[in-house]
């Protein structure tokens, strides 16, 4: 017989972990890069995503914006 393990579901673990990644999308754009694919690897790796992102990714040139 098969067992199914038991995953605890926190809301407050679920909550931080969405809201991380959404700050990830957010850090993304701001380095011109692609917020959907942040947002997806965030949910996927978390903090390591953040840490990448922060550590490893430079601003990539993008359009000037006219004043």
């Amino acid at each position: 017989m098969l067992v199914a393990a038991q995953i605890p579901q926190e809301p407050g673990y679920l909550v931080g972990w969405g809201s991380l990644a959404l700050i990830n999308a957010g850090l993304a754009q701001g380095k011109n890069r692609s917020g959907l694919a942040w947002f997806l690897i965030s949910l996927l790796f978390g903090p390591v995503a953040t840490f990448i992102l922060v550590a490893f990714c430079d601003k990539l040139p993008g359009s000037v914006e006219s004043q």
